[in-house]
């Protein structure tokens, strides 16, 4: 999330992504040089920026008829040579608004702000959107090119509804790679979560009659409840139903449910329906105040997929739907509906689901060889080594 901090700043003054993005590496192969020799400085963040700052300078020396920009950069460089974390928290959500631009496709929109501000890998980017690599490579090369020179500014609020689905899909993105890394040997990245989170909050103040703001903001809040409870004391995930709840954080879960109610609030001010965020958020309350597994409410659960898959339908909400029935109805009734699903053919998640549902209806041998198919899919080390144990729990 550092880098994402000074590339919004770098952004802002030279008005270029791609460049923004190239002057913050070099002043990174700067920083590999001199500090195993200097030691690392007491605020390594400023001393990137003002480093890629000044190589703006050298480049735009390079160049003629820049002198405006050398004067305008040297200025800023004079005025923000300290470091100014409200400043530049401003500029990562500008960095986000900006690479939301309505000259490039809302693919292209989320694909650019997930790499430049999400940090992360075109690989990452490309299994949250479940397409091929290099397609996200292409999206996100063209999406710099066609933002070359666009001014850097957070756009009229009259603009924000042209704008704001992306800005919330990225912020979504961003989380639910934190919540559940996708590879790695880590199962959650809170860095991630923290960062998302603090940016919705900073939107739905900027923007507070946002339902989808709100309930997006309400949704972060209860998957991070469950943070100290989601791994074990070797970092291994613990499933929601096997969760210790009394580590679930209280206060948070009262900070989700007082923003499901500005959501609920916004939409009955404006007269609209629930969208996909704030029915997110519903589903994650249901579990979030259950005072235990058994206690949760799956049939609403079930109706509010019902609400989910209607607003904004996937594999995925599809998926999630079956579980909620298996719970509601049985492993029978939800292993009837995952089998008929399309579109998860290269995610993990459909065997492992699958392997779920096959265990609880007694058909072990079956369920292991999902769970082993399962973890030949996953990137993840933890997610493999739970998906494993379980195939071998059931083989066994």
């Amino acid at each position: 999330m550092e880098a994402a901090k000074i590339v919004a700043t770098l952004t802002r003054v030279v008005g270029d992504v791609g460049l923004a993005e190239d002057l913050a590496a070099d002043a990174l192969v700067d920083a590999l040089e001199q500090w195993p020799k200097s030691g690392v400085p007491r605020n390594p963040g400023a001393w990137l920026t003002t480093v890629a700052k000044r190589k703006a300078i050298d480049h735009w020396r390079r160049q003629d008829n820049l002198d405006a920009k050398y004067a305008a950069l040297a200025r800023d460089l004079e005025t923000h040579e300290s470091w100014d974390p409200d400043r530049i928290d401003d500029d990562v959500l500008r960095l986000i608004f900006i690479a939301a631009h309505p000259v490039l496709s809302q693919e292209a929109q989320i694909a650019l702000t997930l790499r430049v501000v999400g940090g992360l890998t075109t690989e990452e980017i490309a299994r949250a959107f479940l397409v091929p690599t290099p397609t996200i490579a292409a999206r996100i090369t063209r999406a710099k090119k066609a933002l070359a020179g666009v001014a850097f500014e957070v756009p009229d609020p009259t603009a924000y509804p042209h704008r704001l689905s992306a800005v919330l899909a990225v912020l979504y993105l961003i989380y639910n790679e934190g919540y559940s890394a996708s590879s790695g040997q880590r199962w959650i990245r809170d860095e991630l979560c923290t960062e998302a989170l603090r940016l919705g909050r900073v939107l739905a103040a900027l923007v507070p009659d946002e339902p989808e703001v709100h309930g997006l903001v309400s949704l972060m809040e209860f998957q991070s409840s469950r943070f100290a409870a989601r791994t074990d004391d070797e970092g291994r995930p613990v499933l929601l139903e096997d969760q210790n709840r009394t580590r679930w954080d209280r206060a948070q879960i009262g900070r989700g449910v007082a923003a499901l109610e500005r959501a609920a609030n916004a939409v009955q001010r404006k007269g609209s329906g629930w969208g996909p965020y704030a029915l997110q958020a519903a589903i994650a309350e249901c579990h979030a105040t259950a005072r235990t597994a058994a206690d949760t409410d799956w049939r609403r659960i079930v109706a509010l997929y019902d609400g989910l898959a209607q607003v904004s339908p996937s594999p995925v909400v599809a998926l999630n739907r079956a579980v909620a029935v298996a719970m509601a109805d049985g492993p029978a009734e939800g292993l009837r509906l995952v089998d008929g699903l399309t579109g998860l053919e290269s995610s993990y998640l459909l065997p492992s689901v699958r392997g779920e549902l096959l265990a609880r209806l007694g058909r072990g041998e079956e369920a292991a060889d999902e769970f082993r198919r399962a973890a030949a899919m996953t990137d993840n080390d933890r997610e493999r080594e739970v998906l494993l144990d379980k195939a071998a729990h059931n083989r066994g």
